[in-house]
């Protein structure tokens, strides 16, 4: 491995043995790094599949030649996969996060607000149903009750017209064309906005992931910049060099005496800002999961809603109503008499009317169609859990991701390591003799 890896940082390769070998790394390396930059656009970007492949082929061949023939990029490009541990690529985590959010979780919301719209129509239009039955059982029953008035009294009591009389629709089909425009309506909304919702953060979550993606590249470029350019950048590590020319000299001493201030590139001290820095941003990846479950909540939340509007709209009972009418017409003989000798009135019973009529409101049918609630997605939730997971990996993996990109720099360019190492033990030693 260690061979391996000397023939890929170095410059030039030395004859045709280690060209063939830099070769094969760097066919190896595009093979992978082209399969996952088309499964990104693909299946996370949601970019088509003539578009993904053309674009992974076309990155691909760019890279292998790339990587084959400059060698600073060979550098640059090593050096991105320890900085996906860092701030960089927690931020295409976090893209990566809100894209599954928007594919999976917000049309499940959307979904279940759908379903609890249809079983609201749906109890509408049969109560509709049920109350425009009624107004002709109350048409019927002022009819019967008229025609008894009429039947029992005689011509001299009798009114002039004894029926009731309702202005009924007996067309509801205006009330159910209303209610089916009213429910494409709302139907239309929820889509238009579903859709611009989609498109919206999909094109949002493609910019941040190509920035993002430039940006990873631009900070490893900015660091061997510093790196080749500015002895003092990043230099407070002891390395095998910096011992090596501490006992050659004999000054192993300026090294115990300076380890507060140094670190082991291969340790796992961390310094105090390192620890406040890692603690920082423990607690921005904590506020952005709280966001992440406020969504997931409000999954589970419409589901639940929606099941239950369901099963209780199945189980609903109809409603028994009782319309019970009494009516009783009596009159009194010679009352005035009967009052002056001090006797009760005696009375003549002319109609009696006494029935009761039964009605039954409905509010469900088996005729609506009402989709299942959607459960919320396990694979989505199970995804988004272990990103977080990564996330918080990498908030206390980013001093070591930093650290392992100062050693591939180191090796890459070795005459300009040497350089740092005497310039951090002149350091070291002008301290010390002060």
């Amino acid at each position: 491995m260690a061979d391996q890896w000397w023939i890929y940082s170095k410059p030039v390769p030395a004859d045709g043995r280690e060209l063939w070998t830099l070769f094969l790394q760097c066919s190896c390396i595009t093979a992978l790094i082209g399969g996952l930059f088309y499964n990104w656009m693909f299946a996370s970007l949601e970019y088509s599949w003539c578009l993904s492949t053309a674009t992974a082929v076309s990155f691909s061949l760019l890279l292998l030649l790339t990587l084959l023939l400059v060698h600073p990029a060979r550098c640059v490009f090593s050096m991105i996969m320890p900085t996906l541990g860092t701030k960089q690529g927690r931020q295409l985590l976090f893209s990566t996060c809100i894209m599954i959010a928007v594919v999976n979780i917000t049309p499940n919301i959307i979904s279940n607000i759908k379903t609890i719209l249809q079983v609201i129509k749906c109890i509408c239009k049969n109560s509709s149903d049920s109350l425009l039955n009624s107004t002709a059982l109350l048409e019927k029953v002022s009819w019967e009750f008229g025609a008894t008035i009429q039947e029992t009294l005689n011509s001299i009591y009798k009114p002039m017209n004894g029926h009731v009389r309702f202005s009924l629709l007996q067309n509801s089909s205006l009330i159910y064309q209303k209610m089916h425009l009213a429910g494409e309506k709302i139907s239309r909304e929820f889509l238009s906005v579903e859709a611009l919702v989609k498109d919206s953060m999909r094109v949002a979550n493609r910019l941040a992931a190509g920035f993002f993606m430039l940006y990873l590249c631009f900070e490893s470029t900015w660091y061997l910049k510093n790196y080749l350019t500015n002895l003092r950048f990043d230099n407070f590590y002891i390395t095998r060099k910096l011992e090596h020319l501490a006992v050659d000299r004999k000054a192993a001493h300026l090294l115990v005496g300076s380890s507060k201030k140094l670190i082991r590139p291969t340790g796992l001290k961390l310094s105090w800002e390192e620890v406040v820095l890692c603690l920082v941003q423990a607690m921005l990846v904590t506020v952005a999961l709280m966001l992440m479950l406020v969504v997931v909540a409000m999954d589970h939340f419409a589901f639940s809603v929606a099941d239950t509007a369901v099963r209780r709209a199945a189980q609903f009972s109809t409603v028994p109503v009782t319309l019970s009418i009494k009516y009783k017409v009596e009159i009194g003989i010679m009352p005035f008499i009967f009052k002056i000798f001090g006797r009760p009135s005696e009375e003549l019973l002319l109609g009696d009317f006494n029935r009761t009529y039964h009605h039954h409101l409905i509010f469900s049918s088996a005729h609506c169609t009402v989709s299942p609630p959607t459960p919320p997605n396990p694979s989505a939730l199970l995804v988004v859990g272990l990103l977080f997971c990564i996330l918080y990996a990498t908030v206390f993996l980013e001093t070591y991701a930093r650290r392992l990109c100062r050693t591939i720099a180191a090796s890459f360019f070795r005459s300009r390591e040497e350089e740092r190492v005497l310039y951090l033990y002149r350091k070291l030693s002008r301290r010390h003799r002060k």
